[in-house]
């Protein structure tokens, strides 16, 4: 498989390295500096490309990447609420093909399929409040995570007490905290932390008058995100449309 990356920081470097032990060859880097090699006769040769980018800049990859012919695994998170109709659209029918997922970690896919299961036991007790917290290394530029959004939106669609979530308290890496920890009884409040070079952890907590339960994915390094980035390209060659990491999951 010939595979275009899109995004040469620490997340392109780990995939490259995951996709070439693979057997697969990287055709083509494109980062902020060579924005014109999205009309190279290298990227346009790509089976697929990998984009791990910002979020400002994720859906203009993302239709470059379309422009040119080319499959797109896209890991970018906090752009996808805002273009999820264009998306759709652009994807009908398989005129174009994006696997989007907000975590590429096997891990974090059966996590989230733990803490669906989890809220749905919940419905049963509504002594227990529900709220989040997730950690990342101060280079993310969005809060709450990609990731901790996918797992509210879980908890909602099983609990039927919960209709939606709110961003709670930011603490940043020079220690200032903004935000709130107010909401409704009935929304979710998500608390995020940058810090360091943290991968990723995501915390859910049930709490009660007589105790707490909490269940914690924490992911070691950047290698579990890689490997899966990888395996779905590896899914996508051969599938059309848009498609999400339960669509793998089913797969394997």
């Amino acid at each position: 498989m010939k595979i275009a990356l899109i995004g040469y920081g620490k997340m392109g470097h780990a995939i490259e390295q995951v996709a070439l032990k693979r057997g697969h060859s990287v055709v083509c880097r494109i980062d902020i500096d060579n924005l014109q090699d999205f009309d190279s006769p290298e990227f346009k040769s790509a089976d697929i490309a990998i984009e791990f980018t910002a979020p400002t800049q994720a859906f203009s990859n993302i239709q470059k990447a379309f422009k040119a012919g080319v499959k797109v695994v896209s890991g970018s998170t906090g752009w996808m609420a805002e273009h999820s109709k264009e998306v759709e659209a652009l994807c009908k029918d398989g005129a174009n093909t994006l696997f989007w997922s907000s975590n590429y970690s096997l891990g974090v896919a059966v996590f989230s399929m733990v803490n669906s299961y989890l809220a749905k036991i919940m419905n049963s007790y509504p002594e227990y409040s529900v709220d989040m917290s997730e950690t990342h290394h101060i280079h993310k530029l969005d809060a709450p995570s990609g990731t901790a959004i996918t797992l509210a939106e879980g908890i909602i669609s099983n609990l039927d007490r919960m209709k939606g979530w709110t961003k709670g308290t930011l603490l940043a890496a020079d220690g200032s905290i903004s935000g709130s920890k107010e909401c409704a009884e009935n929304v979710i409040r998500i608390d995020s932390i940058r810090e360091g070079e943290i991968a990723g952890i995501h915390t859910i907590n049930y709490d009660s008058p007589a105790d707490t339960i909490t269940i914690t994915h924490s992911a070691k390094d950047r290698s579990g995100l890689a490997l899966g980035a990888v395996i779905a390209a590896e899914y996508t060659v051969n599938h059309t449309g848009l498609l999400k990491m339960q669509d793998l999951i089913e797969s394997l």
